[in-house]
């Protein structure tokens, strides 16, 4: 099959995946898995920001790239990291060479077998959330061509986070305005109850109710539906002592 066929595909493959509810951790193993196909690597792994100022391995090729992230991650030494916190791409650094720059890193990244490692940015402006790994046993440099082809992965797995991301967000934002909504609805039904149940003022009765959600520690809401249902009534209200 002709090389230019199979980018396609590949890039067809992981657009196919950015479907609604699609599986984040199967979407970025696929994703290590045709990076080092495609350029002719051995090994890849891919960190993600964990939202809490760091990052957390979240796919990986093989048991050897795992154990590698897993050891920068735990001494915080290595491409992953630099590449992260710069957001720029870091290439065919031999690691006979990088001792200096990564010592505990380039030691154990050679003990597994490895001679170079290059690591892509996830990266859409000036937003990084994550970065790729990629190992190589031989000591052979990718080429700009194989390098924007890595970064494309990176690009297209980063806009389908962000989006997902996105969507999340909209639909929490949905619920929780939903939420809001049938609070208030509720709270306005409960007045009308307690008004009606107390004969006090529409306005006293949610001052009443707000009173004792705030010295019962429960929400106000939670109040109202218990008015509404008639769990609370006015003397459980205190509502004598707190209508002036």
């Amino acid at each position: 099959m002709a090389r230019e066929q199979r980018l396609a595909e590949v890039f067809v493959e992981l657009a196919d995946t950015l479907v609604e509810e699609f599986d984040v951790v199967d979407f970025l193993q696929t994703l290590t898995e045709r990076a080092v196909e495609l350029v002719d690597t051995d090994a890849a792994g891919l960190m993600l920001d964990n939202q809490r100022g760091g990052l957390q391995l979240v796919a990986y090729t093989d048991e050897s790239s795992r154990l590698l992230e897993l050891f920068e991650l735990q001494n915080q030494e290595g491409p992953c990291l630099d590449c992260f916190a710069s957001g720029t791409i870091i290439p065919n650094i031999h690691l006979d060479g990088a001792r200096t720059r990564w010592p505990v890193f380039a030691e154990a990244a050679m003990g597994l077998g490895f001679s170079t490692v290059h690591a892509v940015p996830l990266r859409l402006r000036r937003q990084v959330i994550g970065a790729l790994n990629l190992f190589s046993i031989r000591p052979a440099a990718l080429t700009d061509e194989h390098l924007a082809v890595v970064q494309g992965l990176a690009d297209v797995a980063t806009i389908g986070l962000l989006h997902e991301r996105a969507v999340r967000d909209q639909v929490i934002l949905a619920e929780q305005l939903q939420t809001a909504l049938h609070s208030r609805i509720l709270i306005e039904q409960a007045k009308g109850v307690l008004s009606a149940r107390a004969g006090i003022g529409v306005a006293a009765s949610f001052q009443v109710m707000r009173s004792h959600a705030r010295r019962s520690g429960v929400s106000l809401t939670t109040v109202a539906e218990g008015v509404v249902a008639g769990f609370l009534g006015p003397a459980d209200l205190q509502a004598a002592d707190a209508v002036p």
